[in-house]
């Protein structure tokens, strides 16, 4: 058997009522969802860290997701493992006609138009009517920002220049302030959400996954918040006895320290 069937074999007899795994037998499609996500960050960040033996095994473990589904959709009468391969199978094929199909021997083609062109009928035959349709709501609201930013430029509803959007942006952190300023929390948030959405669009114009930018810079603070509790405690300190001066000059003092990091 190759891998994928042993794989297959196993999920199936985990899955078996009588002799089976209770945990696993437990399980319904929302309660993997959750799991589905995280093993997705999970191959993100082996990635993000340059662990190729880690995200062999997280690739794995993202693969056990789509077994598990396509297990439980068996069991519904839904569809089966062979059925989303093939269903995968066909679009590739469909969606790369220069590779495959009747451009195959055409030069110079526009594979981004190609690509949107089986796309859009793809959307037209499933009997979607926005540009926006496609777009899935539970992604992390970053993603889900930008790739509703990304549909909309398509049909050419966007900003013509970079600078229109920088000015975008501090309009957002005036109006911003003007809510805070007032004392109303409502208006706060909503014009923080705008802020962040102008944000995103940003990173967009500057061709910057504003996900990856958002995590770099988390794993940026991780980094020297922990070098500032490190350099404390090896000084018999804690941070709560700091002025912010001098937590601030430490923080200095990390960011000096990271070499390859800008700053």
């Amino acid at each position: 058997m190759a891998a994928i069937e042993r794989v297959l074999a196993v999920m199936a007899r985990l899955r078996d009522p009588q002799n089976g795994c209770p945990w696993d037998l437990q399980q319904d499609f929302d309660s993997i969802a959750p799991h589905t996500v995280e093993e997705a960050y999970e191959v993100a960040d082996a990635i993000a860290r340059g662990d190729h033996a880690g995200l062999r095994d997280e690739l794995g473990d993202l693969l056990l997701q789509v077994v598990f589904h396509a297990q439980m959709a068996k069991e519904a009468g839904l569809f089966d493992f062979d059925d989303v391969a093939s269903g995968l199978e066909n679009k590739l094929l469909r969606r790369h006609p220069h590779v495959f199909g009747e451009l195959a021997d055409q030069r110079d083609v526009d594979v981004a138009e190609i690509w949107e062109t089986q796309k859009r009928a793809e959307r037209s035959a499933t009997g979607e009517e926005s540009a926006l349709d496609a777009v899935t709501h539970g992604l992390p609201a970053l993603l889900h920002a930008q790739k509703l930013q990304k549909r909309a430029a398509r049909v050419g509803f966007d900003w013509d220049a970079v600078a229109a959007v920088f000015d975008k942006l501090a309009e957002e952190v005036e109006e911003l302030q003007a809510a805070h300023g007032a004392g109303d929390s409502v208006a706060v948030g909503e014009e923080l959400g705008d802020l962040l959405f102008a944000a995103v669009n940003l990173a967009r114009h500057l061709e910057v996954d504003a996900e990856t930018a958002l995590r770099a810079a988390t794993g940026k603070f991780d980094r020297r918040f922990r070098y500032i509790e490190t350099r404390l405690c090896n000084e018999g300190r804690r941070m709560q006895d700091c002025t912010l001066t001098e937590l601030d000059r430490i923080w200095d003092e990390a960011k000096h320290s990271e070499h390859d990091e800008p700053g």
